[in-house]
């Protein structure tokens, strides 16, 4: 319990994580297919003011903008040997926002999926996959962040690979999975599984849990199938604004502050600590979280009704956990933002 997180872990009842960075920079001019990461170093200014919107909005705890830094993702754009530079700055911009904040900041360092396929289906390998990540984290961990941390990962086999890099990196972390295929990740893992799988690793994250998927009643179900394993590990929930819609040529989520603010409390209910949001979550939505999450008096876990009822309903009719069969809502899609 030396780390920051930790420590601010073993002092809290319940800690507010940031939005999506995605949605803010587009909103900042970002093109779609560009690298947010090149940002970074062309207009540091924006990236101030991504970190600075989610600190002046209640956060506790930003993610850095790495998200695609890794040499596998930036070899789209021709910038794959800048893996680690690409990381460190957007690090240091980020302990320079968390420092000047005048109080305690988590800077947590994002590290997306590779976007590749493991093996034996694809070509990534274990041990590729180890030093893509072990980079990266190398870079964020010069920058000055506070913890690592993985998300929106799918395969069990990549989550693996990050646990065993930053070991090599020396450096503690945190770990969430994107469920979005009927209950499971895209690559068929359950919330029971994940939990599993993170309590067997060498190398177990501080935290786990899940962020982005379809929606937020669809990600608090997630929640608690991790909770109702058993396991004393802090839950991360980090869910989209609502739902993702075309309008005008970009998307848009449908979720409204204050329904962000009861999906809060409701992922408070259901058993995560630490609490953010993903695709579509802008500073106003952070705030009416706080808000809510200060007023808020804890109850019991909340039943799978009472979640559809207040959040809307669910995209598949089960958790792939069990035949539980709440109300489906159809046709949705998942968007990172």
């Amino acid at each position: 319990m030396t780390n920051a997180l930790s420590r601010m872990l073993a002092e809290r009842d319940w800690i507010l994580a940031d939005g999506a960075t995605g949605t803010t920079l587009f909103n900042m001019g970002l093109s779609s297919g560009d690298a947010p990461e090149l940002w970074n170093v062309e207009h540091p200014e924006k990236i101030r003011a991504l970190y600075s919107g989610a600190v002046n909005a209640g956060s506790d705890l930003f993610l850095t903008n790495s998200f695609g830094g890794n040499a596998s993702r930036l070899k789209l754009h021709g910038a794959e040997k800048r893996a680690r530079e690409l990381s460190r700055i957007s690090a240091e911009l980020g302990r320079e926002v968390a420092d000047a904040a005048g109080r305690t900041i988590i800077v947590a360092g994002s590290v997306g999926p590779t976007g590749e396929i493991m093996a034996p289906m694809g070509e990534l390998t274990h041990e590729l996959a180890v030093e893509i990540f072990h980079e990266q984290a190398e870079g964020l961990k010069e920058g000055g962040v506070d913890v690592l941390w993985c998300e929106t990962i799918s395969a069990p086999e990549e989550y693996k690979a990050a646990a065993e890099a930053f070991a090599l990196a020396d450096m503690p972390w945190c770990g969430t999975m994107s469920f979005d295929t009927a209950g499971r990740t895209m690559m068929g893992l359950t919330s029971a599984g994940m939990v599993d799988m993170v309590e067997k690793l060498k190398n177990p994250p501080i935290a786990y849990g899940a962020n982005c998927g379809v929606g937020a009643a669809d990600l608090l179900r997630t929640i608690l199938g991790f909770a109702a394993q058993g396991s004393e590990r802090p839950i991360i929930a980090k869910g989209n604004a609502g739902i993702p819609k075309f309008h005008d040529g970009h998307i848009h989520y449908d979720g409204t502050p204050e329904l962000m603010g009861k999906y809060a409390c409701l992922a408070a209910d259901c058993g995560a600590t630490i609490i953010g949001g993903c695709c579509g979550t802008t500073p106003e939505h952070l705030v009416a979280m706080r808000a809510a999450l200060e007023a808020h008096t804890p109850g019991p876990r909340p039943t799978l009704e009472t979640i559809a009822e207040v959040l809307g309903g669910f995209s598949s009719a089960s958790d792939g956990t069990d035949d539980a069969t709440p109300a489906a809502r159809k046709n949705r899609r998942r968007n990172r933002g």
